[in-house]
């Protein structure tokens, strides 16, 4: 998919701070980047930095007004506010609490500062752009993944849920994706948890205490992170018992280690370089006073909407790690992992 929107020169800015009456950007145009969690290690390693080096490219007179919220959206609702009060000429948020940041969209608005919704939606309000993965669509395929797994190898008793955020509005979708892969599946669901604030610890709690109900009968975990599938592996591990498939999303570095391993039966590659550079390009292009057109709608919200690839131990070292690849192989195939590295073909 490419993205719709190209950006121009940078050229001076109006004395009000606004965009120029031709429609051009500043050169020293204010943009706030602002991530919710680091619960999941991707905003800092890889979404902040890509957002920067394109906005950069974009612009070299242009800042990033970078924070993380830390999974508080009390916090993250000041942090808008401050960048506000900086002369902030867009905001691209990714919302720790989704219904929350509906009052971040309204206050900037008012103010006449364009909001791109970053990865979750925010549907109480329309934001000006969403920039995302199809979420509910990462939830059928790791569904539907791990479904055909357990069926093409005669897998007997039933699943459990490990959901995200119930704040998290794109935990919402990629919850409706999974039901729809597992609710004509064949297979019971025994029992689903929504995780606060996406916290593995949480997660691994609550697994423990399925794992204690529900003895010898959990085939499997549809996990809708790699953080909440971490956890749930942490769990049938420390009760002691066969880990059986957990999925995943977000292919971060441990989870790599823990398919590649045998631990975990998949996460998900997101092209998080399109994703964030896409909103980079879009948040430009609202600073230049140009509004990017999106190739769909969603919660009604011009929208551009990525798909992402399921990766399991067979294509890890074709999606995954490895030259050109999201991971390099000398940071996924340390000493401990070497040997299991070389037995799935990641060199």
């Amino acid at each position: 998919m490419t993205v719709i929107v190209s950006a121009a020169a940078c050229t001076t800015k109006a004395p009000n701070g606004s965009n120029g009456s031709d429609g051009s950007s500043s050169k020293d145009a204010k943009i706030a980047f602002l991530m919710p969690d680091i619960a999941s290690t991707r905003y800092e390693l890889y979404d902040a930095p890509l957002f920067k080096a394109k906005v950069k490219e974009l612009c070299g007179g242009c800042q990033v007004l970078y924070q993380n919220a830390g999974g508080d959206a009390a916090k993250q609702q000041q942090q808008a506010d401050s960048a506000l009060a900086q002369g902030a000429d867009v905001i691209v948020i990714d919302p720790v609490d989704s219904a929350a940041a509906a009052s971040t969209v309204r206050t900037a608005q008012g103010r006449g500062v364009p909001v791109i919704a970053y990865d979750r939606p925010i549907p109480a309000v329309k934001a000006d752009y969403y920039v995302s993965f199809d979420n509910e669509k990462i939830g059928s395929m790791i569904g539907k993944s791990l479904v055909d797994h357990l069926k093409a190898g005669s897998a007997e008793g039933g699943l459990l849920q490990v959901n995200g955020s119930p704040t998290d509005a794109a935990a919402g979708l990629i919850k409706k994706g999974i039901h729809s892969a597992v609710d004509s599946s064949g297979f019971d669901l025994l029992a689903e948890y929504d995780t606060p604030a996406w916290e593995p610890g949480k997660a691994q709690s609550w697994v423990s205490g399925q794992i204690s109900k529900f003895p010898g009968k959990i085939a499997g975990v549809v996990a809708a992170n790699d953080g909440t599938g971490g956890g749930s592996i942490a769990a049938f591990k420390a009760a002691g018992v066969t880990v059986p498939p957990v999925t995943g999303n977000d292919a971060e570095l441990a989870a790599a280690q823990r398919i590649i391993k045998g631990d975990q039966y998949n996460t998900i590659s997101k092209p998080i370089k399109t994703v964030a550079e896409a909103a980079a390009t879009a948040a430009y292009a609202f600073a230049q006073g140009k509004k990017p057109r999106g190739d769909t709608t969603l919660f009604g919200t011009p929208s551009e909407l990525f798909t992402p690839t399921v990766v399991t131990r067979k294509n890890i070292a074709e999606v995954l790690v490895g030259d050109g690849k999201p991971l390099k192989t000398a940071e996924v195939c340390t000493a401990t992992y070497a040997a299991a590295c070389a037995e799935a073909g990641v060199t």
